[in-house]
């Protein structure tokens, strides 16, 4: 059971586990810009600013995905 515990654990740092997690924050900014479209029909502003804060924190989240994956990519030898 624990070595089942710990390949789970090194799953989130792995190449694919990082590709995982980048495919389900690319999934949540769909919701996201559903959300922006929303505030825009109703010009709620308080909700405009609420999806705008939350589409810089997407962003952001990408961006250190991308660098992890990076990151990881240097311990390969095939990548270079």
């Amino acid at each position: 059971m624990s070595n089942t515990l710990s390949k789970a654990k090194g799953f989130k740092k792995s190449r694919s586990g990082t590709y995982l997690s980048m495919a389900t924050t690319v999934f949540g900014a769909l919701g996201v810009a559903k959300s922006i479209k929303k505030a825009r029909t109703e010009q709620d502003t308080l909700r405009l600013i609420d999806a705008a804060v939350s589409a810089v924190s997407i962003v952001t989240g990408l961006a250190i995905l991308y660098r992890e994956l990076k990151r990881l990519g240097d311990d390969d030898v095939l990548l270079g």
